[in-house]
């Protein structure tokens, strides 16, 4: 007899690449219309956007529709909206935050045979109390909320993730397909090296999908910061190969409900602990929190920021490399003889690389501003004002973008703090980002 869930997954990994598949022919149509409009005097900076208008609104269409591999490189650039034009960016940051926070459930059925093949025929028995409607969707896989008997016999409030059938095998399916299509995304997002983010997206598919590493990291977020006044992390409480279960986290609210409806006072607080946690994680145990989109924050009744899905996780041992912060202080101190060999030695400049002192100066400094005074306030204006310095036609700041390289080593590193930069100008919060800094940066507050 046929697996019904290798049917489901043959069928939606068939449908998944058919939808991927219009956007660059979709893409390819437009341009050919935009040509033959500026042949005939349309301006063409119009033309332009109305073409990235439309590519966007397709690609945000498709992505929005797909779990797998697709919805994984959606909520990767959906932190980033923050950069997008206004007038590009706003019909769609609706879209956008759908993106952060929810994928097409699976049926009931096939959740129930998950289940049992995980924890046994008389699942029910230990899980006595399990809905089968799921409270939260995301990439690979979807929660829902159970009532658990423990080991002591005691019940406990539950979550329970469940991966969707076949997670792995579509995670490389649609990766493949997104690659293909990457360079078409660029327009869309200035300044992204989307190349370098699906390259790394498709190295991490086997630590997504790998319960038994993701329960590891997560017991050892939560022991951590099991007291801490800002954070709370969910306990991993048992796992199989394909369901995570973990302490329930009552919130009826995300980090982008914050964003969407949050008080200025709201986004101020939550966006500084949001970013005292990223930079925590590596000086405190060595690890980073990876995956920093809003879906993954929820924020409690006593106003701590809870943190879940720990799928994608740096191991730092070390914590982050003092070469960060001493170039980071180096910049801020307008050092820049400093940075460029910093830059050099760690191979950010490649040895054959020319560069100007001057350009790279007027490059880099903008970037740095955050942890130039007490507090910043991080905005979409601020934010698209860098991308298009870095990237738009005739920028000065093109040909400096070009002469840098991201060593492989810091490709996660620049993703993380790329993506929670695009976090706290969505909040567009106020935040004492050098103090952050310089509490948990290594060769910051001291650069020697």
């Amino acid at each position: 007899m046929p697996n019904n869930d290798e049917d489901e997954l043959t069928t939606s990994t068939f449908k998944r690449s058919m939808k991927l598949a219009k956007i660059p022919a979709g893409f390819a149509a437009r341009t050919t219309v935009g040509l033959g409009k500026r042949m005939v005097g349309t301006p063409a900076a119009a033309v332009s956007e109305s073409v990235q208008r439309k590519t966007a609104e397709q690609m945000f269409s498709v992505l929005g529709q797909l779990k797998g591999g697709a919805m994984k490189f959606g909520q990767a650039m959906s932190v980033f909206e923050a950069a997008l034009p206004e007038s590009v960016a706003a019909p769609y940051r609706q879209t956008l935050n759908k993106l952060q926070d929810a994928a097409p459930p699976m049926s009931a059925a096939t959740v129930a045979r998950i289940m049992a093949t995980e924890f046994g025929a008389d699942w029910e028995t230990r899980f006595p109390k399990f809905n089968l409607e799921p409270a939260a969707a995301a990439s690979i896989g979807q929660v829902h909320r159970a009532t658990w008997i423990d080991d002591e016999g005691l019940p406990r409030d539950v979550a329970v993730k469940i991966q969707y059938p076949g997670a792995a095998e579509a995670l490389v399916s649609d990766m493949k397909q997104i690659s293909r299509v990457a360079r078409l995304f660029g327009p869309l997002l200035p300044g992204i090296d989307i190349k370098s983010l699906t390259e790394e997206l498709k190295e991490r598919i086997a630590e997504e999908v790998d319960y038994d590493m993701e329960a590891g990291a997560q017991a050892i977020f939560a022991a951590e910061y099991a007291n801490d006044p800002e954070v709370f992390v969910p306990m991993p409480l048992t796992h199989t190969a394909r369901a995570l279960v973990s302490e329930w986290v009552d919130s009826a609210r995300s980090l982008a409900d914050v964003i969407n409806s949050g008080t200025q006072a709201e986004r101020d607080r939550l966006g500084e602990n949001f970013v005292r946690f990223l930079f925590s994680g590596p000086a405190r145990i060595g690890l980073l929190h990876a995956d920093p989109h809003p879906g993954n924050y929820r924020v409690l009744a006593d106003g701590r920021l809870a943190v879940v899905d720990y799928g994608s996780v740096a191991r730092l041992p070390e914590g982050l490399p003092p070469i960060v912060g001493q170039l980071l202080r180096a910049a801020s101190e307008d050092d820049y003889d400093r940075v460029l060999d910093g830059l050099r030695a760690e191979g950010f400049i490649l040895p054959d690389t020319k560069i100007d002192y001057e350009l790279m100066a007027r490059f880099i400094r903008p970037l740095v501003e955050p942890v130039m005074t007490e507090t910043f306030s991080f905005n979409r204006e601020w934010l698209r004002e860098q991308s298009q310095r870095m990237s738009a036609p005739g920028a000065e700041g093109v040909s400096a973008t070009f002469k840098l390289n991201i060593p492989r080593e810091y490709l996660l590193i620049h993703r993380v703090w790329m993506g929670g930069v695009g976090v706290l100008c969505q909040l567009e919060a106020t935040a004492p980002f050098r103090d952050v800094v310089s509490a948990n940066l290594p060769g910051f507050a001291d650069p020697n």
